[in-house]
Formats: C-alpha cells, sequence, structure tokens
C-alpha cells in the first residue's frame, strides 16, 4: 500500500482552516483581521503581560530574599499537601497569578529560591494549580461592580475545587508518564545553597555597602530581568494560539453586520457548535439562555473579552445569579488557557506536557462550572425553604 506522502496532510488541514475562514469572511478580511488581531495582541496584551511580569518577578524575588517564601512553606504545608500534594510555597504562585494573569506564575516558578522546594510532577502542575485563580481578583471586583455581591463567592470556591481536580488530574498523568518524576528535585540541595550564596545582596551580609536598600534594590532590578526575558518568550504563544482562537470565536462588526478586515472579528464557529448542546449546559450549569455559553466559550481565549460579554446580557436580560456564580468560578479556572498554557508551559521547558495541560485545565474548569451550580442551587434551595 502507497503511503501518503508526507507533507499532503499538513497541506489539507492549512487549506481547511484557511479555505473555511476566507469562505465566510472574504480572503482579503480574513488576512487584514489576522494581522491587525496580532498586531493589537503585541501592542495591548503582550506589552501588558510583559510589565506584569517585570512586576511580579520583582516582588517574588523579594520574598525570596527575605524570607517571605520559606514562611508560606511552613504556614501552608500542612493545608496545600493534603489538598494539592505541593509545597506551601505554591501559595506565593496562586497569589501572583489572582492578583494579575497566568503568566505571573513563571516569574515565581522559575526563581531557583522558590522551584527548589519542588518535585518535578510538581513543579509542572504548578501551572494548572496557579493558573486556577488567574485573574481572580479583576472577576471577582467586575462582577461585584455590576452589582452580585454574594455570587462571585460560590463561583470562587468552584474555582478552588477545579483547581484541585486539574492540579490532581495533571500529576497523575505526568507520573503516568515519567515515574521518575516523583522523587526528582527541581532544583537539588546543593544547587538551592550554591543559588543562595551567589546571590549578588547576599554574597557580603557584612559588607557596609549591603544596606537595606541597596538589597531591596537588586533584588527588585534582578527580578524584573528575569521578567523581561519572560515576557518576550510568551510572544508566540500569545500572538499565533490567541489570534486564531478569537477567530473562530467573535462574530462580524457588531454595527453593520459585515465583515471588515478589523481586529477580533470571526466566524463565531465555537459559540454555534456550542448552542448546538445548550441542553448539557443547562443541566450542567443551569443556564437559561443558549447565548450565556459564549462566556466560557470566549473565557478559553480571554477572559477579560468574556467579562466584556457581559453588560450585553444584562441588557437582553439572559443572565442570572447562577450564571454570574458559574462565569466567575469557569473564568477563573479556564482565564484563556487556550493562549496562556501553552507560552506558560513553554517558557519552564515543558513544552511535551501543553495538550496534557489543556485536557486537565478543561476538565478542572467544567468541574469549577458543574460544582459551582449545583452549590448554588441547594444553598438558594435550602435558605427558600427556611424562610
Amino acid at each position: 500500500m502507497s503511503r501518503i506522502p508526507r507533507g499532503i496532510p499538513c497541506l489539507a488541514v492549512i487549506v481547511g482552516i484557511f479555505g473555511y475562514l476566507s469562505s465566510v469572511m472574504g480572503f482579503t478580511n480574513m488576512l487584514n483581521t489576522i494581522m491587525r488581531t496580532a498586531h493589537d495582541l503585541l501592542l495591548n496584551t503582550v506589552f501588558y503581560l510583559m510589565a506584569m511580569c517585570v512586576l511580579t518577578a520583582a516582588l517574588s524575588r523579594i520574598f525570596s530574599v527575605f524570607g517571605v517564601v520559606d514562611l508560606l512553606q511552613k504556614i501552608l504545608k500542612p493545608v496545600l499537601r493534603p489538598l494539592y500534594d505541593l509545597p506551601g510555597v505554591s501559595s506565593a504562585g496562586a497569589l501572583m497569578t489572582f492578583l494579575s494573569d497566568k503568566p505571573a506564575i513563571i516569574s515565581v516558578a522559575k526563581n531557583p529560591l522558590f522551584s527548589r522546594y519542588f518535585k518535578r510532577y510538581q513543579h509542572i502542575s504548578l501551572v494548572n494549580f496557579a493558573g486556577s485563580y488567574a485573574m481572580g481578583l479583576l472577576v471577582i471586583i467586575f462582577m461585584m461592580g455590576h452589582g452580585y455581591y454574594t455570587e462571585p463567592l460560590y463561583g470562587l470556591v468552584g474555582a478552588v475545587c477545579g483547581s484541585i481536580i486539574a492540579t490532581r488530574l495533571m500529576q497523575r498523568l505526568v507520573l503516568k508518564e515519567h515515574p521518575e518524576y516523583l522523587t526528582e528535585d527541581v532544583i537539588s540541595e546543593a544547587q538551592g545553597k550554591e543559588q543562595e550564596t551567589r546571590e549578588p545582596y547576599e554574597t557580603h551580609p557584612d559588607d557596609p555597602r549591603q544596606t537595606l536598600f541597596v538589597r531591596v534594590l537588586d533584588a527588585l532590578l534582578d527580578g524584573g530581568k528575569t521578567g523581561v526575558e519572560v515576557g518576550l518568550a510568551i510572544i508566540p504563544g500569545v500572538l499565533i494560539i490567541s489570534t486564531f482562537v478569537m477567530m473562530f470565536t467573535f462574530g462580524s462588526d457588531l454595527q453593520t453586520g459585515t465583515y471588515t478586515g478589523a481586529a477580533y472579528q470571526g466566524t463565531e464557529l465555537l459559540p454555534h457548535l456550542a448552542g448546538k448542546a445548550g441542553f448539557l449546559f443547562h443541566w450542567l450549569f443551569g443556564f437559561q439562555a443558549s447565548e450565556l455559553v459564549a462566556f466560557p466559550i470566549t473565557a478559553l481565549g480571554t477572559v477579560g473579552a468574556a467579562l466584556g460579554l457581559i453588560p450585553e446580557m444584562m441588557t437582553k436580560g439572559i443572565i442570572d445569579s447562577n450564571a454570574i456564580a458559574v462565569f466567575t468560578a469557569m473564568g477563573m479556572c479556564w482565564s484563556g488557557f487556550l493562549s496562556a498554557d501553552a507560552a506558560t508551559l513553554d517558557s519552564l521547558g515543558y513544552r511535551h506536557f501543553i495538550s496534557r495541560s489543556f485536557t486537565c485545565t478543561f476538565v478542572g474548569g467544567i468541574a469549577a462550572g458543574v460544582i459551582t451550580h449545583w452549590l448554588y442551587f441547594l444553598v438558594t434551595s435550602l435558605i427558600s425553604n427556611l424562610c
């Protein structure tokens, strides 16, 4: 039997994808949208993420140098170990992503003074753990700003449950493929001590030049340099993956209903496919309208864009308190993982685990939404019966 030439399947996939996009949007509009979306992502998203990486890397270095990481390890180890099978210092990564976004974990995870507490399988699953809290502060404040004060708290509980599922599942998949990672340290004890003595602000503690101000300044600048490197590393993943996710998620121009080649236009294929299974989303998440599926679908690419859909949903009157709670949980757990997780894992040197991380994060987000819906349903039913 003759084999198909190696390049044929690749060409078929490329032609199929671009042929579909151009048939809906028009060839010229498709090309313009791709370029303008990537350009806007570079200017308004990547540089924003780079600035965030610089700041979080500087802060994480401060935490490392002045003992905060060690303190977290001692205090939170009894909590995180049974729930996540992670060291206590993992909470620092979750805090960084909660205050900002998924890429914040890169600067923390690449810090040797932080990663020395991890076994290899734990270090890999850190992306799923910390990523489940990404942009949590922004999501919760946004929901509260629209008059929903208790619903985001249900979502936060659901996000915690989803993060446990995603982290544990990722660890299981990693160990199934690489059992040796169970005992392999990311940074050996000897390397960790060597790293400490190599730090410029720790080399000569008795040196009169090493004042508190100098040590803080050195830590901030060294951490900031790491953040710049991280920011450059995430550019390919954000531009390539986010562009195509958005082109399959968003639609035509809202005012004219036509394609103009502007940024962030697309074919709405993903929401359309999700709408076909509206009954399933009603049972799982309690959605009363199929249009609500647009939020979690959009959150696959970027939770910021997903939040932008809520005012329009409120105007149409299709959103309710249950949906807000579910949106909070799924928005935190997913938070654009199709674009962010690939760049994050790639920069940490775990590129070959990207597909497994996608699977675990997706499952964790679904679980978070289901748990939040049924938790909200049970609590509100109990309160109504008591009243």
